[in-house]
């Protein structure tokens, strides 16, 4: 390749990089990791910056662990500090440690502060490089302060006592429109809320929610300025913690990516498949304990898989509704009852219609009226079974501390087939002379 010709691909590679972040980390993650390694390492670090937030985790602290050194300090100063977290956090310890130690003594203080905060703590989302102005700052020296900064263009300026105790707010436009000789005190809004850095996510999500704010303030027990939590930051949080949640339940790492190595993908989801084995088991040996009722009548084999069927998808109607739920704090696990009680008479009513029309199908295919009782009251007590299963297994398990997400679907499964099948089967041997 000629000296103009590799100049002119540097040039286009840059320019991809630059304007086009999400499409190139794509890109980057369907390469294998020495090719990305080496297309990576003959850019500089402002070149890459942009990219590295689109990439995934993993992804981006393997590369970031075996890039040029000096090139991964430089990336990790140019990302916002958040974002360089999220990158160590995904290393191992000797990596993580090798490159804090390349960084300036003020970025690596920084940075280890936000990772000694726990991952869902208001501490992990905050960022910590926020300009504060103190109350007697005219309106003239802050606008020229904001002139000279390089960082982003803040929407609210922050007021600070000179303790750093937060004072107060001014908008952005509110400065803009005054005389450059007020004082910011004289433009100063009540701060609605502040969260502390120890605070847990969900409880930052509800502040948001109830006062609106697009920037909060995080404070420490003094009530001295910390750092701030962007909404855009926080909205990114959610939506990779609904993605893992998502996963999970049904058994899929959080790590895992459409790209990532298949036996990385075995090793994660292979004992969650052992599990439901374990599982399915147990539900065919409550259809072994009527091995003679349908044995002696096949038509129940025929049938059996739709009332199984049936109560699954009404209980995982139930189950992603309370999920839902637990997560937005639409509810708690104190109304427990009242959110049972619902999804118990969803599952009646719904049971009472679609047995309504399932036998209608059986008397036309069968025209048996014994049949036809048994899978309407299958249906409707197994949907019953269903709707309460879906609202109390992730009650219940956020009740003892555990994590809905992880395991609901698997239990909810086991539930919903031993009630179908044995409901079924079991009506079927009281009614047999009916058969």
């Amino acid at each position: 390749m000629s000296t103009e010709l590799a100049t002119i691909v540097d040039q286009l590679t840059r320019r991809y990089l630059r304007e086009l972040p999400a499409s190139a980390a794509r890109r980057i993650e369907s390469m294998s990791l020495n090719d990305a390694v080496d297309e990576l390492s003959q850019q500089s670090a402002p070149v890459l910056a942009p990219v590295w937030p689109s990439l995934a985790a993993d992804r981006g602290a393997d590369l970031l662990a075996r890039l040029p050194e000096s090139l991964a300090r430089d990336l990790l100063g140019t990302l916002t500090p958040i974002e360089a977290v999220r990158f160590l956090g995904a290393l191992d310890a000797d990596d993580r440690q090798r490159l804090l130690a390349t960084l300036d003594a003020e970025l690596q203080a920084t940075l280890r502060e936000l990772m000694s905060y726990p991952e869902d703590s208001a501490g992990r989302l905050m960022d910590t490089r926020v300009r504060t102005f103190r109350l007697e700052t005219t309106v003239g020296a802050a606008l020229e302060v904001l002139r000279q900064s390089n960082g982003r263009s803040p929407r609210l300026l922050f007021l600070t006592d000179r303790d750093n105790h937060l004072r107060g707010q001014v908008p952005i436009q509110n400065v803009a429109m005054a005389s450059p000789e007020a004082r910011l005190r004289e433009l100063a809004q009540v701060v609605p809320a502040a969260v502390r850095a120890m605070d847990a996510r969900e409880e930052v999500v509800e502040t948001f929610e109830r006062h609106h704010q697009t920037d909060l303030p995080v404070v420490d027990l003094d009530g001295r300025l910390m750092g701030l939590i962007q909404h855009a930051m926080l909205v990114q949080a959610l939506q990779e913690e609904t993605s893992a949640d998502i996963g999970a339940m049904v058994g899929v790492s959080p790590q895992e990516r459409a790209l990532s190595k298949p036996w990385f993908a075995v090793r994660k989801r292979l004992p969650w498949l052992q599990i439901n084995l374990l599982t399915a088991f147990l539900a065919a040996s409550v259809v072994g304990l009527f091995e003679a009722t349908i044995a002696q009548f096949t038509a129940l084999a025929v049938l059996l898989p739709v009332v199984a069927g049936q109560a699954g998808n009404a209980g995982q109607q139930a189950l992603a509704v309370t999920m839902r739920g637990l997560t937005l704090r639409e509810v708690t696990v104190r109304q427990w009852f009242a959110v049972t009680a619902k999804e118990v008479g969803v599952g009646l009513v719904n049971g009472l219609a679609v047995a309504t029309t399932c036998g209608l199908g059986v008397w036309l295919w069968s025209g048996s009226l014994g049949l036809v009782l048994v899978i309407t009251a299958a249906m409707v007590l197994a949907m019953v079974a269903a709707g309460f299963a879906g609202a109390v297994v992730p009650m219940a398990l956020t009740r003892f501390g555990q994590d809905p997400a992880q395991s609901s679907s698997i239990i909810l499964t086991t539930v919903t087939d031993v009630a179908g099948f044995f409901a079924f089967l079991g009506i079927a041997t009281l009614l047999s002379k009916l058969l």
